[in-house]
């Protein structure tokens, strides 16, 4: 990205305003006559001479200025307003010095006021009838046995000197997107160093004067010369005005609004020497509150509970401990109808239930009894329907194209990319190669790589690069027959030796080293560091690793070829590209990485098929990881099933049967909803495959454990089918509560603008809700053919194999001992959790690690790595980090605006322009002012302007650039031969064109503006003319994607775009700041111009979701946790519980976000899905153990310590561990960006649920939990054992 490929054709050969000084000025010496200085004296008149180079030299005789002809004078008087009268010049003087400054006018035409004062400084200096004033010639040369000037004092006054270089230094040269002054003036920080530079003589065959200048401010009394002092014109002045671009001091501007910073600043409050954020502040000033009030509010009732009268009535228990023991005549006046549990024989617990708990456990009684009673019918019937899902499998298609991967077909994005491929031309696709030197061991600092070696090992890799032959089709393709051709002839590849034409025998001729320092300073200028495809190379994007312009310290050697891409991505020419790219990366890894490794160098490389190419691999990287997750999940889930070890009867109780069982029903929950998906068109995406399995199997894994566990729990005296009626009424309502809460969380995924979280969210919550159905059917029947085998005393995993001498172990409820983890949950944690201090400090730290992770929420930035979602041993790793650290220029920014009115009746073109007579507000100007504070807009660079550009080119100043034959046919600048109208039979392919004029007088002109008609005349021809030195404005190559010609002819331009360039890009949120940026400023300008204007680069579209994407994610967790409070509320009818639940969800997600920026992991889709499914699985660690302490009995410390005793043990066997012993196999895959967003945030959610589920929940539950749904009452003799739902 970033890397600039100029399309930019202009062929700025002869630019240095020394190309002007080999004028008409030639060189003499005044050592054999004196010279007089005096008014109305030469100092030089006439010709001598010719240097090899043919640059003229004039002769050094003194003389008295003559009197020109009528027509020398009205030529000098078109040019020179300010010479009048007499001159010291000659017509052919006058012909070089038009000829010269003819290359200038296209840079500076768009100022007038910077024009005038640059002709100024050329026109007194040949014409000035006062000459010999402010002109002394110091030495004289023989050429030809004619003396001829060698060097001369020009005496020009500060004032001048400040006035022109004031009314210069900010005109732009838009075709480069740089300053005018970069190549008039390479660059000049003041008016001294720009003459310095215009007085440099030039060597044989290079731009610059034939002798040499030394400007000079001071004259002594007895040297009698008078420094040059015309007036100078202001940028701002009224007459000769120019814009805000090239004048931001203009008298116009004055009232313009300076652009204000983007970026908006965090608050911060400084107390003393610290200085803290207003949100760190804010929440520790919160914490503090909330903690004094807690804490008072326990002293209180502490203190309260310890006195006579509390004692007699505690207000403790009257406040806390609603839940005690119901008397019966209370329960049967007040409570609704109730669900019987089976109980010892002398008492019975009748569980009062919520309406929809109610029919919900009526529902589970008779279907657990009829599922132990048919359970052959129950697994065929729900595996049948799962495989009938299946069948969509054969419609299966996996995407693997990043932009329909992570971009949303309605996005603004995506519709302005479309805009401008269809309208515009599609962004290249860049093939890149990074060479960088080694950093010094010791110090740490790369040393340069612009070496000979290394300049001439890029020639060698240059001719490997050039040699690619790539099959397709039959046909070989090369990168020839692929790349951008600007002037339609060479590749416009960005590399160091193109200041060699790409030719090696040039390196020596050329000067080696110091013509490439040369080249570096002067690549807009000198002839010799044009490029081979005819355009100048900015250093800036073939160089890297330098600060400022030290282009001779650069570390790194970027090449770029550009290749032309296609709107159709599934066109003959994109696949011939790919064929080539394929090639492209094969010989960058089989060739060329030994090649620079032999020299001490690293290598990078990428094309533009590279992310996608390795998006493929990656799905298969990880297969090993994840089968092995799987592995250990199912063999942990075996062990888990079964009863405790004993050596005797292992292969009896043993569960792996039953385990492998409930592991296939998983695989079957996925395959159907991915075959459900496939039927209907929607492709899915192999990362996705791997990930909803182990998602899938952690989720159901645990109501697998829950279901085993419940069914044990229950009385072996009881029949089986009472067994399993039992556990599912036991059960069955919380497993159904959190299996619709996590297919909600998972659902609200699918409202992700991105298309691959969102068929990732789709895709889940179908599987949820399959493998939910699948547990409560199939699996509940195979526990029922599990357990008949064991009382059968049948082999596990050989059913058919009977052990008569088996004998069962567990003979009545009575006989079977707790677990041990169930003994430490019942005696050890819950005594623990219920000491009064336990509890103070518990409440304390998880309100504290909230509340501060609240704040550091804050600090959590948008965006996804590159690199992250690419094999730690991808090719594209060291690329991405390479780019990062060398790149000194940002990606291309298009700013594009959509039916341009150019005609007359019309302000959009003033509206848009940024030359003379333009409006100071407009898009142009507002692009240039933008660039002034790079800091926050993000834009380094005024535009590069096709408006401004064809403005200037008609323009009668630029007099060799819109020229027409006397048949009004196109004429081209004299240095593009052939020149000739197309009505001539025969061409000539040298020599000047004759009978060819200006386009228009300013008298055709309107304001300096075409009509209608002359603008759609004239533009394509614009278009069409090749730049040169002559005339650097022609279009073609620089805007022949810039503008859309079809339909033109209506007065509107459908399409036109205006490029510059990003700053340097290096991190993500950089990239989502910059777009903002750029959007904010169109919508500003669109607002006020009433244009419509859009920006656009080729990262925005993958950026955009960034932009809203903290809205995003608060939406979808608000409404995912308010879906799961919505459940709960209508499953258990308790505002108390579902409040509880919701605060404990709401403090698990606002923790695992604090955790995130802790761990610096980034804000995106991916984690925005993991968020939201951090709703649904911590459901599972408060439903189960809230539901276990509404069913138990007495106060609430003892009904936490019952809840942990028997729902404490599962949640933590059957929850947290068998997710912590999958997530943990995750931190050996080899993506990084499983090892971030899935083991780090999925570890980081099971370890907080855990904690939350059994420290948090059970302590707030002790102290605020609400009322008990179970009474006591005694058994009457005359009701059956097991009463029926009432």
């Amino acid at each position: 990205m970033a890397l600039l490929r100029l399309r930019l054709v202009v062929s700025l050969s002869l630019f240095q305003v020394l190309w002007i000084l080999p004028l008409a000025f030639a060189q003499s010496s005044i050592k054999s006559n004196v010279t007089r200085h005096s008014e109305e004296y030469c100092a030089m008149y006439d010709i001598c001479g010719k240097r090899t180079d043919g640059k003229v030299l004039n002769c050094p005789y003194g003389s008295p200025s003559v009197k020109p002809s009528d027509l020398l004078s009205s030529k000098i008087q078109s040019l020179c307003p300010t010479i009048t009268g007499n001159v010291c010049c000659t017509a052919a003087q006058f012909d070089t010095l038009r000829t010269s400054v003819q290359q200038a006018i296209p840079f500076l035409v768009g100022c007038p006021a910077c024009l005038r004062n640059f002709l100024n400084l050329f026109c007194e200096l040949t014409c000035s009838p006062n000459q010999s004033l402010f002109i002394n010639v110091t030495s004289v040369n023989k050429v030809n046995k004619n003396m001829t000037v060698g060097g001369i004092d020009y005496y020009i006054s500060d004032a001048f000197g400040e006035g022109l270089y004031d009314s210069c230094k900010d005109v732009k040269f838009g075709t480069m997107n740089s300053r005018a002054m970069e190549f008039i003036g390479a660059g000049a920080q003041n008016f001294k160093e720009w003459f310095t530079f215009i007085g440099r003589q030039a060597a044989p065959t290079l731009p610059g004067s034939p002798y040499a200048i030394r400007f000079r401010s001071n004259a002594t009394d007895s040297s009698e010369m008078i420094p040059m002092n015309v007036s100078a014109y202001s940028c701002g002045d009224n007459s000769l005005g120019c814009s805000c671009g090239d004048c931001p001091s203009s008298t116009v501007c004055s009232n313009t609004a300076v652009p204000v910073s983007l970026k908006k600043g965090s608050c911060t409050v400084k107390i003393g020497s610290i200085k803290a954020k207003c949100i760190d502040l804010a929440v520790a000033v919160l914490y503090i509150v909330l903690v004094s009030v807690f804490f008072g509010w326990g002293l209180f009732n502490r203190t309260r509970k310890q006195t006579p009268a509390s004692r007699k009535k505690p207000l403790w228990n009257n406040v806390m401990d609603d839940g005690e023991v119901q008397s019966i005549s209370r329960e049967k006046n007040e409570n609704p109808p109730m669900q019987v549990l089976e109980d010892p024989p002398h008492m019975r617990s009748g569980v009062q239930l919520s309406i929809v708990q109610g029919y919900m456990s009526k529902f589970y009684r008779g279907y657990g009894k009829w599922v132990a009673r048919n359970p052959i019918t129950v697994l065929g019937s729900s595996s049948a329907i799962v495989l009938l899902l299946c069948l969509g499998l054969i419609r299966f298609k996996v995407e693997t194209r990043p932009e329909k991967l992570w971009v949303g077909p309605g996005s603004k994005a995506a519709e302005e990319k479309q805009f401008f491929d269809s309208h515009l031309a599609p962004f290249y696709r860049i093939e890149q190669l990074i060479l960088a030197t080694i950093p010094d061991a010791k110090h740490g600092k790369s040393p340069s790589i612009v070496t000979e070696d290394n300049i001439k090992l890029l020639f060698e890799i240059q001719k490997k690069v050039d040699g690619i032959k790539a099959n397709y089709s039959g046909s070989m393709i090369s990168l020839a027959d692929i790349c951008m051709k600007p002037l339609d002839q060479d590749c416009a590849s960005q590399s160091v030796i193109q200041y060699f034409k790409l030719d090696p025998e040039n390196f020596d001729n050329y000067g080696g080293i110091e013509h490439l320092t040369y080249c570096f300073e002067h690549y807009s200028s000198a002839d010799k560091c044009m490029s081979a495809y005819k355009a100048p190379l900015d250093p800036s994007t073939a160089l890297g690793g330098f600060s400022g312009k030290n282009y001779s310290e650069a570390s790194a050697f970027i090449i770029t070829y550009p290749v032309n891409n296609a709107i159709n991505k599934e066109g003959n020419e994109t696949e011939r590209a790919v064929a080539w790219e394929k090639a492209f990366i094969e010989l960058a890894k089989a060739e060329l990485l030994q090649m620079v490794q032999s020299k001490n160098l690293t290598l990078s490389f990428s094309s533009e098929s590279s992310v996608e190419e390795e998006l493929k691999r990656e799905s298969t990287a990880d297969a090993i990881t994840i089968l092995i997750s799987y592995l250990v999940m199912f063999a942990y889930i075996s062990l888990t099933l079964g009863d405790s070890p004993r050596l005797s009867s292992f292969y009896i109780s043993s569960k792996v049967l039953l385990g492998l069982s409930g592991v296939v029903l998983v695989m079957f929950s996925v395959l159907g909803s991915v075959g459900f998906f496939s039927a209907i068109g929607v492709k899915s995406t192999l990362i996705i495959m791997e990930v909803i399995p182990f998602l899938v199997l952690a989720v159901g894994v645990d109501n697998m454990c829950i279901l085993v566990h419940a069914v044990k729990r229950q009385p072996l005296t009881l029949p089986l089918e009472g067994r399993i009626s039992n556990a599912l009424v036991e059960v069955g309502p919380s497993i159904t509560l959190a299996s619709l809460s996590e297919v909600l969380a998972f659902a609200v995924g699918s409202f992700i603008p991105m298309p691959a979280c969102r068929v990732f969210s789709m895709f889940a919550a179908l599987a949820v809700l399959l493998d939910f159905l699948l547990q409560v059917t199939a699996f509940v029947a195979l526990i029922v053919l599990d357990f008949r085998r064991t009382e059968d005393n049948r082999v596990d995993c050989f059913p058919c194999m009977k052990v008569s001498s088996y004998t069962n172990s567990d003979k009545g409820i009575e006989e079977r001992k707790p677990g041990l983890l169930a003994r430490y949950m019942k005696e050890i944690h819950a005594p623990i959790l219920s000491v009064w201090v336990v509890k103070i400090v518990v409440i304390s730290i998880f309100v504290a690690f909230s509340l501060a992770s609240i704040a550091l929420c804050t600090r959590i930035q948008p965006g996804l790595e590159q690199k992250i979602v690419l094999p730690q041993d991808s090719y594209l790793q060291g690329y991405f980090n390479n780019i990062s650290e060398y790149l000194r220029i940002g990606p291309p920014l298009y700013f594009v605006v959509k039916n341009y009115n150019y005609s007359s009746e019309s302000r959009h073109t003033n509206q848009l322009c940024s030359i003379s007579q333009c409006d100071s507000d407009s898009l142009l100007n507002e692009i240039a002012r933008a660039s002034l504070i790079p800091e926050s807009s993000y834009i380094a660079k005024p535009a590069a302007s096709w408006l401004d550009d064809f403005l200037v080119w008609i323009s009668p100043e630029a007099f060799g650039c819109c020229r027409k034959f006397t048949n009004a046919t196109y004429c081209p600048p004299d240095d593009q031969p052939p020149c000739c109208s197309s009505s001539d039979g025969s061409c000539s392919l040298g020599g000047v064109c004759k009978d060819c004029t200006t386009c228009f007088r300013h008298s055709d002109l309107q304001n300096g503006r075409p009509s209608t008609t002359q603008f759609e005349e004239k533009l394509p021809w614009f278009l069409d003319a090749l730049p040169s030195s002559d005339c650097a404005k022609g279009g073609h190559g620089a805007y022949t994607s810039s503008v859309e010609l079809k339909g033109y002819e209506s007065g509107i331009i459908q399409a036109s775009s205006f490029r510059t360039y990003h700053t340097p890009l290096n991190k993500q949120i950089d990239y989502v700041n910059s777009m903002r940026a750029a959007r904010e400023l169109c919508s500003r300008v669109s607002d006020s111009l009433k244009i419509e204007i859009f920006p656009y680069s080729v990262f925005y579209m993958f950026f955009e979701q960034y932009l809203d994407i903290w809205k995003t994610a608060l939406m979808s967790l608000s409404i995912a946790i308010g879906a799961v409070f919505i459940v709960c509320l209508v499953i258990t009818c308790s505002l108390w519980s579902s409040a509880i639940i919701l605060l404990v969800l709401a403090m698990i997600v606002v923790d695992l976000m604090g955790v995130m920026a802790i761990l610096h992991i980034q804000l995106n889709a991916v984690s925005v899905v993991n968020l939201v499914m951090a709703v649904g699985i911590s459901v599972e660690f408060c439903v189960h153990m809230t539901h276990a302490f509404s069913v138990s009995t007495g106060d609430r410390d003892q009904r936490i310590k019952e809840a942990l005793g028997t729902m404490g043990a599962s949640v933590f066997s059957g929850i947290t561990l068998t997710k912590l012993v999958g997530v943990i196999v995750l931190c050996f895959s080899r993506t990084e960006v499983f090892v971030v967003y899935y083991f780090q945030m999925y570890l980081a959610l099971v370890l907080l649920g855990f904690l939350h589920g059994l420290v948090f929940l059970p302590v707030v539950l002790s102290m605020f939990g609400p009322p008990s749904r179970c009474v006591l009452r005694e058994q009457q003799q005359d009701r059956p054992s097991v009463p029926s739902q009432q």
